[in-house]
């Protein structure tokens, strides 16, 4: 709840709902520390809640960087966000975008390149994060919910940023007159949109058979045959180049296309290069993706917890999971795995301190020490998830 006319007729919206259905409502809003107002803004929700009975929450975002800031924050609201609502045991989180966001944010992507994926619609309801997210009113217009606010005797704030040129949004969204002019209006970029959306399914299912005749998972990393790798369409590479980076380095969000595309033809020459935390290579007639050790050195987790996003390994409690590194010199077996000594090193190991306990990976074994990891299935299902 930013306190803008979206988010308040998304809230009044659910509350009626909650009541119909017997659903519980919880809200949070955003103080990024960009505005002095935010802190006003955030104390005015709070006190509306108050008045329909509904607990209230601010999220402070302290970490705002220097650079893309607007990109950042982003990025740091749905992390927040899915860190409250899992620490409440919230089924889903809302979020109060519209039919003009979506028409908005392709009208921003067409001026940026951005393919089939990028000028799809919205999802109106994924999975990402553990938490389900919903878009409730993704298919209303912005001037219909002020109306239904208007005719509810509900107020909203106006947030100053909204007409501040320097944000691109804000630059787009001045320009829709014009663009409805030329017949690209609100109404014919969704309808656009949502045939990307289309489209974007059959190549997904492209990528998906295409992984399931080329690829293999192996100690985490995606394993791809080269000769038919490179056979592929250049779409479909790609899509598969994406979710193998995303599902290794277990990032949010895909590379800059450029940024990839510039990597591969690198990788296919037979450089081998690093990625979004992965490394990329060519060799013995395979192009790997796998885990960057500079990426994960610092990452540490209890046993029976996630490691990395993507491991399990269970053992003493007393112990910790590490990425085994330089340890791989206390595995005297870790040849007879028949795994590159590089790849093993970024798998999850059991410390006690500095003491190697166990290196399941790396043939290093102790007495109550499992691991689980990344599966092929669970390749598939990234690429079919974004």
């Amino acid at each position: 709840m930013s306190g803008g006319s979206d988010s308040m007729a998304m809230l009044a919206l659910a509350v009626a709902w909650a009541k119909a259905h017997g659903g519980e409502l919880r809200v949070a809003t955003l103080d990024h520390g960009l505005r002095n107002e935010a802190a006003d803004e955030a104390h005015w929700v709070k006190a509306h809640c108050a008045e329909l009975g509904l607990q209230h929450d601010t999220l402070i975002w302290a970490d705002a960087p220097s650079g893309n800031v607007q990109n950042a924050a982003r990025t740091a609201r749905y992390d927040l966000l899915a860190s409250w609502a899992r620490s409440h045991k919230l089924d889903a989180v809302a979020m109060a975008h519209t039919a003009d966001d979506q028409a908005e944010t392709f009208v921003m992507r067409l001026a940026r390149g951005s393919g089939v994926d990028g000028l799809s619609s919205m999802r109106d309801d994924w999975v990402a994060q553990n938490m389900r997210w919903l878009r409730p009113v993704l298919a209303t217009n912005r001037d219909d919910l002020r109306l239904y606010l208007t005719e509810q005797g509900v107020g909203w704030v106006d947030d100053p940023s909204n007409s501040d040129p320097r944000f691109e949004r804000v630059r787009v969204r001045k320009a829709m007159d014009d663009l409805a002019r030329l017949g690209l209006d609100r109404d014919r970029l969704v309808s656009t949109a949502q045939r990307m959306s289309e489209a974007r399914i059959a190549l997904t299912q492209a990528a998906v058979d295409a992984a399931k005749t080329c690829a293999n998972v192996a100690l985490g990393d995606v394993v791809f045959d080269a000769a038919a790798y490179v056979a592929l369409p250049t779409e479909t590479r790609h899509r598969l180049l994406t979710a193998a980076i995303r599902f290794v380095s277990g990032a949010t969000y895909r590379p800059r296309y450029d940024a990839l595309r510039e990597v591969e033809a690198q990788v296919l020459d037979g450089q081998r290069r690093t990625l979004s935390g992965c490394t990329l290579d060519r060799k013995a007639g395979q192009v790997i993706v796998g885990r960057e050790l500079n990426a994960i050195r610092s990452e540490i987790a209890q046993p029976g917890h996630s490691w990395d996003g993507r491991w399990v390994v269970t053992g003493p409690e007393t112990a910790q999971v590490c990425a085994l590194g330089q340890a791989i010199t206390d595995c005297k077996d870790w040849r007879a795995t028949g795994h590159p000594r590089d790849r093993l090193m970024t798998t999850p190991a059991l410390f006690d301190g500095d003491t190697l306990l166990a290196a399941p990976a790396a043939g290093f074994f102790c007495k109550g020490v499992e691991l689980d990891g990344p599966r092929m299935a669970d390749f598939l299902n990234t690429i079919l998830s974004h």
